[in-house]
């Protein structure tokens, strides 16, 4: 088994012996990372790099990190003088890659654009049927000053259904490959707005959606609000209440187990640090009813790690867990989080892992 954990100051390979992860090569050292896609059956895969004044970078390789090419990076067009627009039209970060099931590739980006490559990532193209909504004009950051999509779900066996969240702009999905959008929030509600707003699909900030590979109807997400989840391909959201928080940024949903996932709690708002001061993972294995609170393994004194939005991941398996903190911090779990080990106490900032 191999991941990738993307940092701050570089992309590094990791790869599984045993009960243990071994650091493999580094990529791109001390270059940002944000985002990588692994690799595909043909060892196809994609990173993307946040370098500040040289902006961002997109790198591609086709033996599975061996070597690696810079590719197009996804540009927006020329923005017009009217509408006034809230944000400027430039590509600020690569926040989310993924594939659909017919090879077309899909990129969640600042200030809020989808793109699609059909060409192994050799061009981009704004999808203007979402871009062209006129809600965008409404949409605002959550944690970042633009809005973003960071969540993007293919469907395991449909490749023209697509769901995306937005921060801040709820959830929207597409059945005919992008050519229409329909935004799914019921059930949803943003207790940071005037009341009368709380249930404003603009409103809405998702920090992360994950789908369950094996019954793709339902969705799980962490809601800068709470936690929901969806059993009927988002129709409908249903809240879920948790302690010591049900407030969070990562959320991994079991790949076969609809009725599984796991929650990385912290303080909400101005603190954003493990609740008091005691790092743990939550679990629900009902579907929501109950959340047991995993701690085996992780620090209980003294611990301010926080878990950004792609820091917890769940491997195919379903067993083997692994989050980063942006403290640097990477624990893996190889018994679905019923224990966990310290892999490396010394990494940058972990902005993404992906298996």
């Amino acid at each position: 088994m191999k991941a990738w954990i993307a940092t701050r100051k570089g992309l590094f390979e990791m790869h599984r012996r045993g009960d243990a992860w071994q650091t493999a090569r580094s990529h791109f050292l001390a270059e940002p990372v944000s985002m990588l896609l692994p690799p595909d059956d043909t060892g196809f895969m994609l990173a993307a790099l946040n370098l500040g004044h040289f902006g961002v970078k997109l790198h591609a390789s086709d033996d599975a990190g061996n070597t690696w090419r810079e590719v197009a990076c996804p540009s927006y067009p020329e923005q017009p003088a009217e509408p006034k627009q809230p944000f400027p039209w430039k590509l600020g970060l690569i926040w989310s890659l993924e594939r659909s099931i017919d090879g077309a590739l899909w990129c969640g980006t600042l200030p809020g654009g989808l793109f699609v490559s059909r060409d192994q990532a050799q061009s981009w193209q704004l999808v203007e049927s979402l871009w062209n909504r006129p809600e965008r004009l409404e949409w605002f950051g959550g944690g970042y000053p633009e809005p973003g999509i960071h969540s993007i779900c293919p469907h395991p066996t449909d490749a023209r259904d697509l769901l995306i969240a937005v921060s801040c702009a709820g959830v929207w999905r597409t059945r005919d490959g992008g050519e229409s959008w329909s935004v799914h929030c019921k059930g949803l509600r943003a207790d940071f707005l005037p009341p009368e707003q709380a249930e404003n699909p603009n409103g809405q900030d998702p920090h992360r959606v994950q789908r369950c590979t094996a019954a793709p109807d339902t969705l799980w997400m962490q809601h800068h609000c709470g936690i929901w989840s969806s059993s009927d391909h988002a129709a409908q959201w249903v809240e879920h209440k948790a302690q010591p928080s049900s407030f969070g940024f990562a959320v991994a949903a079991h790949p076969t187990d609809p009725r599984t996932a796991w929650f990385a709690p912290a303080v909400k708002d101005e603190k954003r640090i493990a609740v008091d001061g005691a790092l743990c993972v939550t679990r629900t294995r009902d579907g929501g009813q109950s959340f047991e609170v995993l701690r085996n393994g992780l620090p209980q004194e003294h611990c301010y790690d926080l878990v950004y939005r792609h820091g917890l991941e769940v491997a195919p398996d379903g067993q083997t867990l692994l989050m980063g903190s942006t403290t640097g911090n990477l624990w893996s779990s190889f018994d679905g989080g019923e224990r966990w080990a310290l892999v490396n106490g010394h990494l940058p900032p972990v902005a993404a892992l992906r298996f």
